[in-house]
């Protein structure tokens, strides 16, 4: 994956809070949630948010560090243009969030509506929403209370280390635009459908695998969306290795996976939330290979796959 380096970068649709100390990735964020092991943690935040907080439940509370300060000065300074989302982890997820917002931008404008941007707050530890408090163990989510989206940036060293993806840059925008997927819902009210919280046909997993389509339909359309500054796409190239990799994290984030290597083994069908592996896969494809959002209608289908 490659980005276009004279295009313009807006920083204004991140929110840094994660203090002075900058600095990208940064080691593995400690975990919380009284007491919990790195597998239980690795399962709550997975199955439990992962893709998104459904139907405004808010996140459970505690003592967190709230991180409310935010500070986009260096981050301003260090991501001007694509050629600097070649080099800089943080700037490359600038891009991507420009990018998709900008794709969706675009397609409500199509339809006659109008999208309303989100901006993506970075955080180390813990953090304060519309939704409640959250540490980092919860993964990267969507709070519709507030319309935005959080994730401290140490979660794509846990999809490699922990879950064992092949991760890059492609496969942490597949998450992103995951979870600008929910973004989407929330405004167009698909949310509200929501009804059953678990089960492999229950809402919770017909919104998330929406949210996987949507994320392949941004793919698609990728390389020609309209940077929000400028008449050129911020991605250059999308490499079907780069396909491959978020195809890749999709399978290793079902909930059939993850009960079965990181929960002790046994299946559990009636508790999935999220969609098994070859569902991820499969509506990610889908998404992808139609590039067409209503492809992507999972609640009036009888086959999820």
């Amino acid at each position: 994956m490659e980005f276009n380096e004279d295009v313009s970068l807006d920083t204004s649709q991140v929110q840094d809070m994660r203090g002075s100390g900058g600095g990208g990735i940064g080691g593995r964020v400690a975990l919380g949630g009284g007491g919990l092991g790195i597998v239980g943690a690795i399962l709550y935040f997975v199955l439990s948010q992962l893709g998104g907080v459904g139907g405004g439940v808010p996140l459970s509370t505690g003592d967190v560090s709230s991180g409310e300060q935010v500070n986009n000065s260096e981050l301003a300074s260090e991501c001007k243009t694509g050629k600097d989302a070649n080099t800089n982890h943080d700037c490359a997820v600038v891009a991507v969030i420009n990018s998709i917002q900008g794709y969706w931008e675009d397609q409500f404008a199509r339809s006659n509506l109008t999208y309303e941007q989100a901006p993506t707050n970075f955080f180390r530890g813990g953090v304060s929403t519309g939704c409640g408090s959250a540490t980092s163990d919860v993964g990267p989510f969507y709070c519709p209370a507030d319309s935005e989206v959080y994730i401290d940036l140490s979660f794509f060293q846990e999809l490699t280390s922990r879950f064992g993806t092949q991760g890059g840059t492609f496969a942490e925008a597949y998450v992103l635009a995951h979870e600008y997927g929910h973004h989407v819902q929330n405004q167009l009210g698909t949310s509200n459908r929501v009804r059953e919280g678990s089960g492999p046909t229950s809402d919770s997993v017909r919104l998330e695998l929406q949210a996987d389509c949507y994320a392949g339909v941004w793919a698609n359309h990728a390389t020609t969306t309209p940077a929000s500054k400028g008449g050129k796409p911020l991605i250059r190239t999308i490499t079907e290795a780069d396909i491959a990799s978020a195809l890749d994290t999709a399978s290793k984030i079902g909930d059939d996976y993850i009960q079965r290597e990181l929960g002790g083994g046994r299946v559990d069908e009636s508790q999935f939330t999220h969609g098994t592996s070859a569902q991820r896969e499969r509506w990610f494809r889908t998404g992808y290979e139609s590039g067409d959002p209503n492809s992507c209608n999972t609640f009036d289908t009888n086959n999820l796959g």
